[in-house]
């Protein structure tokens, strides 16, 4: 006998609403994905880490963790990019051998996914799937959504991954289930595409701790049980987001072993640890430094340009510009190009012999040293003579015996400042050091400042009291080094001039290599003008502001960051609107009065959490920021706007209103709005697709705010 009865019978619930408008919300964003075939506003500059993937090549982008990148790079691979193509301007053509599809597919596909995730999450805040349908509408026809997830740009995947974070934690408080873990994922992976990604995992955290703070206060759960839940909680939201986050950096830093144009920001260590460049050159050299060892003394301040202590057969003038007397002895600067003059020798006060002996004698924490310029034979000295523009530090110089009784102090303490992490014995590359000098107790430091004309605008390098001077600018690394075997001149300098190269590898830890980038990304920032398309906060609320993504070369047709001004406006007014309520609810309950249920009350303060809180995390901040911002960057807060509205509608024809001929005006009233919302959408289409292509006369209809740049040819 079988052991199942026949016929078996299989029940399914399709929502057919979230069915409908996925599928528009796909056909919205991915529809002519590869129209317009050219280089499209910041794309050519998530382009350029694109390309750099490719080829695995080492960059710094200071606008954000590496996922975002990683993410655009798959969808890169998936067609076939092999990084050959120069993305030099906008509007450049791309060729046929680039598969523009693909290169866009990943934040389309994000953009896309959007819309049926605020429908379910409108459901997890427990409204009803007529808001729902009201929000994903609110999403699917906002022009600039559109527009910022059809092209290779980060705010439709930041988004997603935003939304995705907020529906799994509230699937999971609304049903306990395996739900969690997808939100902590989600947060990390949202944090990993954009810093500010990190507002609204913060705020999320919050909401999380508001309802575990009220699980604690449960009698009806055991001790046990509340413990298991908030651990599960800690580990969920906190662990995991974080071991996320250096993942992403792991395979950032695994992945791009090859060395290129960023290096120069990073240490000698981490230049030393990619494949060429620096490598190249440091490759198997002797790790310990000696006495007689030949080093390139490079300053660890000198950002973003390097720089390395250098000399030359060139005299400080006998007087400056403003009439101070200088030693008149051999300039010491620090040069930021690699050179022969940047060679000194580490020599034994006591002995006379510039060569290694055998066994070498390693430099260690504490020893006094004399350094000589590899190419001139002149000791690095300072006395007290100020320096030629930093006149409240002493000179430096290669010393050069006037008989004027100015004796020499070529004398130098070895101060190895990270010795701690890594031994007392003077290393190649992973020592940081600082040179005091002996009869002054000053500190060998760049100052930063160029010389004039007479110093060949180099740096100037002083020696500085320690008390007075900032720790960075004190210290020096060793990047190349060889074991001089040279005692004379003549010798010593060929030798000098011979390359250093010896086929071994040296590597640091991901650990040294992801705490040294958090830091460059937080502090070394890159050159930012002002944008023509750059705007203020204040002036995305009003849309005041647009940006030109794409112009044709010969015709009309362009494509513009411009949203749906009537449902941004529904935006603004739900705000407005739900802070007031908001006001005078808690005013009146204050007094005693509660107009609605707590179960209602709880799931108005829950929406007010979410979406209000959700804008406010993503707007202030950059009201606080003192950098070159969009129009994008109000997206992810516009999106929680369009999560309150029919929502907010709803409580209001719930709630509000007792009479029956005003919520039918109510429903009346949205209908109404969502076809204008409809028809606004509609009529800026060919702004948003870039076709069909407009008249100037068109073009200028479209202008509904004078600050619009809308751009077009007269014929």
């Amino acid at each position: 006998r079988w052991g199942m009865s026949l016929p078996l019978v299989v029940t399914a619930q399709v929502d057919l609403l979230l069915v409908l408008v996925s599928l528009l919300a796909f056909w919205t964003r991915l529809s002519h994905l590869n129209y317009p075939n050219a280089v499209v506003f910041d794309e050519v500059y998530y382009g350029q880490f694109v390309s750099l993937y490719m080829k695995r090549v080492f960059f710094i982008d200071d606008s954000g963790p590496p996922l975002g990148h990683m993410i655009l790079a798959f969808g890169a691979y998936l067609g076939g990019f092999d990084g050959n193509f120069v993305w030099n301007r906008i509007g450049a053509e791309y060729p046929s051998t680039v598969n523009v599809w693909s290169l866009r597919l990943l934040p389309a596909l994000c953009g896309a996914l959007c819309v049926p995730l605020v429908y379910l999450l409108t459901l997890e805040l427990k409204f009803s799937h007529l808001s729902a349908l009201g929000a994903a509408v609110l999403l699917l026809l906002e022009n600039s959504l559109i527009v910022q997830s059809r092209f290779m740009l980060l705010e439709s995947v930041l988004i997603f991954f935003v939304l995705l974070a907020f529906f799994s934690y509230l699937r999971f408080h609304n049903a306990p289930s395996s739900w969690l873990i997808l939100s902590g994922v989600s947060c990390g992976a949202a944090v990993g595409v954009k810093y500010m990604g990190l507002f609204s995992y913060l705020l999320l955290l919050v909401v999380a701790s508001l309802h575990t703070w009220k699980l604690i206060g449960d009698k009806t759960i055991s001790h046990m049980n509340v413990c298991v839940q908030s651990v599960h909680r800690v580990l969920c939201l906190v662990v995991v987001p974080v071991l996320l986050y250096v993942f992403w950096f792991y395979v950032h830093l695994s992945f791009l072993n090859r060395s290129g144009p960023h290096d120069q920001l990073m240490s000698s260590a981490f230049q030393a640890s990619l494949q060429g460049g620096l490598s190249r050159i440091t490759r198997g050299q002797p790790l310990e430094v000696a006495y007689g060892s030949q080093v390139t003394l490079r300053s660890s301040v000198s950002q973003p340009i390097p720089c390395w202590l250098h000399s030359h057969k060139v005299n400080y003038p006998i007087r400056y510009d403003n009439g101070r007397g200088s030693s008149h002895q051999q300039q010491v600067t620090c040069y930021p190009f690699k050179d022969v003059n940047n060679w000194w020798i580490i020599k034994d006060p006591g002995r006379q012999k510039l060569v290694v002996d055998t066994p070498p004698r390693p430099v260690r924490h504490g020893d006094v040293i004399q350094l000589v310029h590899g190419m001139t034979s002149r000791f690095l000295n300072s006395h007290d003579v100020a320096a030629p523009m930093s006149p409240h530090t002493q000179e430096v110089s290669g010393y050069i015996d006037f008989n004027v009784s100015m004796p020499a102090q070529n004398l130098w303490r070895v101060d190895i400042s990270n010795r701690e992490a890594e031994s007392e014995v003077w290393k190649t590359i992973l020592s940081e050091v600082r040179l005091i000098h002996v009869n002054t107790s000053a500190v060998l430091k760049l100052s930063g400042v160029s010389l004039p004309d007479w110093g060949f605008r180099q740096l100037e390098v002083v020696a500085d009291k320690l008390f007075k001077a900032h720790s960075s600018s004190l210290e020096w690394t060793v990047e190349e080094h060889r074991y001089g075997t040279s005692q004379e001149q003549k010798e010593r300098e060929a030798e000098l001039h011979s390359p250093t190269h010896i086929d071994v590898d040296r590597k640091i830890s991901f650990w040294a290599k992801f705490v040294e980038l958090q830091w460059k990304m937080l502090t070394v920032k890159q050159e930012e003008s002002e944008h023509k398309y750059s705007s203020s906060p204040l002036e995305w609320i009003t849309m005041e502001t647009n940006i030109a993504y794409w112009l044709h070369s010969s015709t009309n047709a362009q494509i513009h960051l411009i949203g749906n001004p009537v449902s941004w406006g529904v935006a603004n007014l739900s705000l407005l609107a739900y802070q007031l309520l908001a006001v005078v609810y808690l005013l009146r309950r204050r007094r005693g009065l509660k107009d609605v249920p707590d179960g209602v009350w709880d799931q108005f303060v829950c929406l007010g959490c979410v979406c209000v809180g959700g804008w406010l995390v993503n707007f202030v901040p950059f009201l606080l920021m003192d950098k070159t911002l969009f129009l994008y960057h109000y997206l992810p807060a516009l999106c929680y706007l369009y999560l309150l509205s029919p929502a907010l509608l709803e409580h209001a024809h719930t709630h509000l209103l007792s009479s029956v001929t005003h919520q039918r005006a109510l429903c009346v009233g949205a209908l109404a709005v969502l076809l204008s919302i409809f028809l606004t959408y509609r009529t800026f289409c060919p702004l948003t697709y870039g076709s069909p292509e407009l008249s100037a006369h068109q073009l200028q209809g479209l202008k509904w705010r004078d600050t619009w740049d809308i751009l077009y040819r007269r014929r």
